[in-house]
């Protein structure tokens, strides 16, 4: 099992990186956000690498995080996800993005991936919904009061400044994160008018 390639680089593929291990060279294959993350043939590189072993093949997956290859791994629990579907999910979304996605239970961006349809989409934003904080990275802070956007739940005041913050012209994402914020700030109580407020001064930012 190889759980992960420290060497140089040898080429770089459509989808995939030769990685030369002391004269030995490894084929894995990776998601376009890794390969641009590259350098150039002959520097040095550390992928994080998925072993998957079959009886005819034997393939290589590589990362630049751990954390994204948790991710890749956690996609392929979803019925109708396989490793091909996965790296393009990661192409389309970092792990951060896809665990705000699936709180906010956005099939619409999950979907921009390649190979994404609108029934894989709801496969991945339900049925990951409740292990996505686990893997949520910088997301992790807000997680909670963007699942509860996501189910409907969220309080009036909350739900409507998001709302008003995204008529705006911002990214539901981004209105998310500031209304987060602002509740820090204002607590649970505050009206939508004071959570809109606060939020634009954190958008300001």
């Amino acid at each position: 099992m190889i759980g992960k390639l420290k060497g140089t680089i040898e080429e770089i593929g459509d989808d995939y990186v030769l990685v030369d291990v002391h004269g030995v060279c490894y084929e894995a294959f990776c998601s376009s956000r890794t390969l641009g993350k590259l350098g150039s043939p002959g520097e040095a590189v550390v992928l994080f690498i998925e072993t998957y072993v079959r009886e005819d093949q034997l393939k290589l997956f590589g990362f630049l995080t751990a954390l994204e290859r948790e991710w890749f791994n956690l996609l392929q629990s979803v019925q109708g996800v396989g490793a091909k579907v996965a790296l393009a999910v990661l192409s389309t979304l970092t792990p951060s993005e896809l665990a705000n996605a699936i709180a906010l239970q956005d099939k619409t961006s999950v979907s921009r991936a390649p190979g994404v349809g609108p029934k894989v989409a709801v496969r991945i934003v339900t049925e990951l919904k409740n292990k996505a904080p686990a893997f949520a990275g910088e997301a992790s802070a807000n997680i909670g009061l963007k699942q509860e956007l996501g189910e409907g739940v969220a309080s009036a005041p909350v739900a409507d400044a998001v709302s008003a913050l995204t008529n705006l012209g911002y990214s539901r994402d981004q209105a998310a994160n500031a209304v987060a914020a602002a509740l820090k700030n204002a607590g649970d109580s505050a009206d939508s008018a004071k959570l809109i407020r606060l939020g634009l001064k954190e958008l300001a930012r």
